[in-house]
């Protein structure tokens, strides 16, 4: 399958400092991408060489097979972007705003209805934007940068500020524009239990590199961990230590590092020790333990 969007070895260097590095990464169509990263990390500069906003000092970006530096035009023609809060004129309707970026972008008027039925606001297009709540703006960012019908999709920040119902609608919607749509959308957040909820892949970028990339189920789960619940932690660590595992604990629970088919005979060892064993059960790491891992423990922008 042909990448819908290909960074490859993409670089961007500003006087002496080097913002981004040597980054590489590609989108799939129908799939959602989530790019995490600390504040500082060289997300929103590599954002801005995705649509040509700078130039890379080295690299390439092509999107449906078009170099962004070479057919600039082409290339942008199949990509939607919205950073962070939307541009929209409060004074004006939702249909009025769709209109003025429509006519911008020389497509229809029938572009209007049919993006604003995906979003679901074609029951509130004609009310003025000022009347919106910040998810159903977002939603209509969301449909002006729909407009044309890209095949990309990029999204900063889509869930910034919104409530809980909020955030679930952006969920829902970009996870069905990428599954019914077959759209490749790449989606910038800090909401790290929300990108493990709708992101298929991942990539961490910290200090301008790619520290991790890949599948969020296989990231997750790459940890060896069993947490065991006992009755006597001392004892339970006494006797697993003298089988040479380690661990750590947690008031009654014990994280040893363990795969799964190795705990059988060390919870039989614990019983036959005298020790409760509650549960035993295989430890998955969360996306947001991942990247504090993977990180060194910095906070997401």
């Amino acid at each position: 399958m042909s990448s819908a969007l290909e960074a490859t070895h993409l670089t961007k260097v500003i006087g002496d400092r080097t913002i981004v590095d040597d980054v590489s990464f590609a989108l799939q169509p129908g799939e959602v991408f989530g790019f995490l990263g600390p504040n500082g990390a060289g997300k929103t500069t590599t954002i801005r060489m995705l649509v040509g906003l700078i130039k890379p000092t080295h690299g390439s970006v092509t999107v449906c097979g078009y170099d962004v530096r070479r057919q600039f035009e082409e290339a942008m023609r199949c990509i939607g972007c919205i950073v962070e809060n939307p541009d929209l004129y409060r004074f004006m309707t939702g249909r009025e705003n769709l209109e003025h970026f429509a006519r911008m972008l020389g497509v229809p008027a029938s572009e209007i209805t049919r993006v604003a039925a995906l979003v679901n606001l074609d029951h509130r297009l004609d009310q003025r934007v000022g009347t919106y709540s910040l998810g159903m703006r977002q939603r209509l960012g969301i449909a002006q940068a729909m407009l044309g019908n890209p095949r990309v999709l990029i999204l900063d920040e889509p869930a910034n500020g919104l409530d809980p119902a909020g955030i679930r609608e952006i969920r829902e919607l970009i996870r069905g524009l990428a599954a019914e749509r077959g759209m490749a959308v790449f989606v910038s957040s800090h909401l790290l239990a929300e990108i493990e909820l709708i992101a298929d892949r991942v990539a961490i970028i910290h200090k301008g590199k790619i520290l991790r990339s890949g599948p969020v189920s296989e990231l997750i789960s790459s940890q060896r961990m069993m947490e065991i619940k006992v009755g006597d932690v001392a004892r339970a660590s006494a006797i697993l230590s003298g089988e040479g595992v380690e661990l750590t604990t947690s008031d009654d629970l014990i994280f040893a590092a363990i795969d799964e088919p190795a705990a059988p005979p060390l919870i039989a060892a614990l019983t036959q020790g005298g020790v409760d064993v509650f549960h035993a059960r295989r430890r998955v790491q969360s996306l947001e333990e991942m990247f504090l891992e993977a990180t060194g423990g910095e906070s997401v922008d």
